[in-house]
């Protein structure tokens, strides 16, 4: 490693930030604790809003001595936020100690005060007098986040290979019409079960459909056919399907179509990307479902599931795509 690099946080991975005698010996060489900072060949933001996320409280409390302005923003948002979108509580109090103002708005109307009220630490911070609390829509949003997360008890967090379709305002009955979909044969489904490898065309022709409380559910637990761009478009006439596939080489990948149209597709749901571009509604669910691909997809099709059978299995039936 050259001298410069040495002097600047060329190298820096999200554990580095953990150590604070790295870190100290870096600002001590001439690293600018005001400075982006490169992360994976991609600009990651400024040294506290990355120790912030992914540091221990005493670099964070190190480098609040170090910045010019502990409010500074990258990327629409201050380190504070960061901390609190990560579920960092007592990196947040440190922030906040050293002058970040937890009420400062940001994106979509949101504060970092604000966003904490809808997380695990309703009490993180007190609320000031005249200062706008959740909305009963976004305190509504809250409890079904927490409910259905609980609901699905953890299906979907770990699992591979699956893939997901949750249709609004549409039976599992009219879900099979609009598929052109036949039933499938009980000796079919126990010989996928027993090795879904047997007959990979033709064991990726079935899907699962269930009824649930504001619409259905389309799964496949051996393959990605429920996220197709065919079966999805079909399905979503007149309505909107939230889709996503557990794609063991590159991550849940997901795709919204809505009336036949795809409205986007390759997105990440539950990546717990919240930036500027999105509405104050999106921002919510990004935060209140991080890591939740299953249910961030369930929520955002407004399907209330009572519990995880309609994603984990067994369906209500087994159907055979035709067309």
């Amino acid at each position: 490693m050259t001298a410069s690099a040495e002097a600047g946080w060329s190298g820096f991975s999200p554990s580095s930030w953990e150590d604070l005698d790295l870190v100290r010996a870096r600002l001590d060489a001439g690293a600018d604790p005001n400075s982006g900072v490169y992360r994976f060949g991609a600009f990651g933001g400024r040294p506290l809003h990355l120790a912030a996320e992914w540091g221990s409280p005493e670099v964070v409390a190190e480098l609040t001595g170090r910045v010019d302005d502990v409010d500074a923003e990258f990327d629409d948002r201050t380190a504070l936020w960061t901390a609190v979108f990560a579920g960092r509580p007592d990196v947040a109090r440190i922030l906040v100690a050293a002058g970040a103002d937890p009420w400062r708005p940001m994106m979509a109307g949101w504060s970092p005060g604000r966003l904490s009220l809808a997380g695990p630490t309703p009490d993180l911070f007190p609320l000031p007098p005249g200062e706008p609390g959740l909305s009963a829509a976004e305190a509504a949003a809250v409890a079904e986040a927490r409910r259905l997360i609980a609901a699905l008890d953890g299906f979907g967090d770990e699992e591979d290979g699956f893939s997901v379709a949750c249709v609004a305002g549409v039976t599992a009955a009219e879900a099979v019409r609009r598929l052109g979909a036949e039933p499938a044969d009980d000796a079919d489904i126990e010989a996928i079960m027993d090795d879904p490898w047997s007959d990979l065309d033709g064991n990726l022709r079935i899907v699962g459909i269930t009824d649930v409380p504001g619409g259905c559910v389309i799964i496949q637990p051996w393959g990605g056919a429920a996220c197709d761009s065919e079966p999805i478009t079909r399905v979503s006439a007149g309505t909107v399907c939230h889709s996503m596939c557990a794609n063991p080489k590159s991550g849940n990948q997901g795709a919204v179509v809505r009336d036949g149209v795809v409205e986007d597709w390759d997105t990440h749901p539950g990546g717990g990307d919240a930036g500027g571009h999105m509405t104050a509604d999106e921002i919510l669910a990004e935060y209140l479902y991080q890591g939740r691909a299953v249910a961030y997809c369930c929520a955002a099709a407004g399907l209330r599931l009572p519990d995880a059978r309609p994603v984990a299995g067994p369906p209500d039936s087994w159907v055979r795509l035709t067309a």
